[in-house]
């Protein structure tokens, strides 16, 4: 169950005019639309805690550079490379992590796998939280060919 602190970040993003795509016991995943067949992805949230935070996920996928080269370093190096100015804006890099793909029909079949980096940044209170996640939600954070 949500912590009252989750429900009051979740109450005051829907009144700000965000899209919340689900809340867990510490975070609010927020909505965005990726592709023209509006398909939700949640790579971006406001995690309760002090101090208040807001994440967001970079990624890379391995079928988008299946050159031989591209060894997973490089591939999150990628995912580091598109969202360079999140740094100046005072996101820091918090960790990675991959994610595998698997076939809906057969779950032994990896169909790609995704090269994430996560990066936050620490906000003073409620309204710098929707301040800061609408700049995540507007970076381009998928890197592509």
């Amino acid at each position: 169950m949500a912590s009252p602190r989750v429900l009051e970040i979740k109450k005051h993003l829907v009144a700000k005019g965000i899209l919340v795509y689900r809340s867990g016991t510490e975070d609010v995943l927020l909505a965005e639309r990726v592709r023209d067949n509006l398909i939700m992805d949640a790579s971006v949230a406001v995690i309760a805690g002090e101090p208040l935070r807001v994440r967001f996920l970079a990624r890379a996928q391995r079928n988008d550079f299946p050159w031989s080269q591209e060894n997973p370093a490089a591939l999150f190096e990628r995912a580091r490379r598109k969202v360079a100015e999140a740094a100046a804006n005072g996101f820091r890099e918090v960790g990675t992590m991959t994610t595998p793909l698997l076939d809906p029909v057969d779950a032994e079949q990896v169909l790609d796998v995704w090269y994430q980096v996560a990066f936050e940044k620490d906000v003073t209170d409620l309204d710098d939280a929707v301040s800061t996640a609408k700049y995540a939600l507007e970076l381009d954070k998928v890197a592509l060919r």
